[in-house]
């Protein structure tokens, strides 16, 4: 992992946590995933900006209600939970604040949304499969049986939906979820809904195998894969979505590990094997 990247992502943020994609929370994200253990001091400040406004007590904790489902941009706790678990922060008290949070407004179907239109009543892959990691890492840290209930229940939408297929059609829910992409921020595509389960409930189930096809699909002639173009925009760019890094050849460094890493667990390959 280039260290120009750490230390870009380390730096003085100067803009809101949220802000797309140079504040403390995407950086957190992206820190724990590059580099967990040479960055943990890096990561553990980019923490404390994000849980100072994500668990601030002056934040209001009520989310509109709306057709019997909380509307609740639960990507934002779920990541946060995840990266902080990651870290070794589960026992920081604030984390039960988002993880108790992510358990209250979990829709009947076992995922989250944030669509406030009344005819909304079904779970987004977007809002889900963060609060599915956060919680299934607070419920392995912690022990908390609540959290790891939620996390097999969020886990079973995705599986319902083969990770990546209509419900209704059975063909990819929409264009985007074929693409991969990193880092992924908030989308959801094949690849991070299998890494999500893989780092939840696991790889075992058949469900999976459509989804695990796609990704080996992708793999080139070299043995890597590479990303289907960028959610991001290099740094000194104009306009929203500025990086604070520029990702370059490390986003499919980035991308073939983490396909690596799915293929391993689903017993596709075998860890030092090509």
């Amino acid at each position: 992992m280039p260290d120009e990247i750490v230390r870009a992502l380390a730096r003085d943020y100067g803009v809101h946590p949220y802000s797309k994609w140079r504040g403390a929370h995407w950086r957190l994200a992206s820190l724990v995933e590059i580099a967990p253990d040479d960055a943990r001091a890096a990561a553990r400040r980019a923490a404390e900006d994000v849980l100072g406004w994500l668990a601030d007590p002056r934040r209001p904790r009520r989310f509109p209600t709306i057709e019997g489902r909380v509307r609740h941009c639960a990507s934002q706790e779920g990541l946060a939970l995840y990266a902080c678990c990651r870290i070794g922060m589960a026992e920081e008290p604030r984390l039960r604040t988002i993880a108790d949070s992510l358990v209250a407004t979990q829709w009947p179907d076992g995922g989250w949304n944030c669509d406030r239109r009344p005819e909304a009543t079904h779970s987004s892959f977007n809002e889900t499969w963060a609060p599915t990691m956060g919680l299934a890492a607070y419920a392995r840290d912690t022990g908390d049986a609540q959290a790891r209930a939620a996390a097999e229940r969020a886990a079973e939408f995705l599986l319902v939906h083969h990770v990546f297929q209509s419900h209704r059609t059975g063909e990819p829910a929409h264009p985007a979820v074929s693409k991969l992409r990193f880092p992924p921020y908030w989308h959801y595509d094949v690849l991070v809904g299998l890494v999500t389960l893989a780092r939840s409930v696991g790889l075992a189930d058949a469900r999976t195998s459509d989804a695990l096809d796609l990704v080996e699909s992708r793999r080139r002639d070299d043995g890597t894969w590479r990303a289907d173009g960028r959610w991001w925009k290099p740094p000194g760019s104009k306009g929203s979505n500025v990086e604070a890094v520029d990702w370059g050849e490390t986003a499919h460094e980035r991308l073939t590990a983490r396909a690596f890493e799915v293929l391993v667990a689903a017993n596709r390959l075998q860890v030092g094997v090509p």
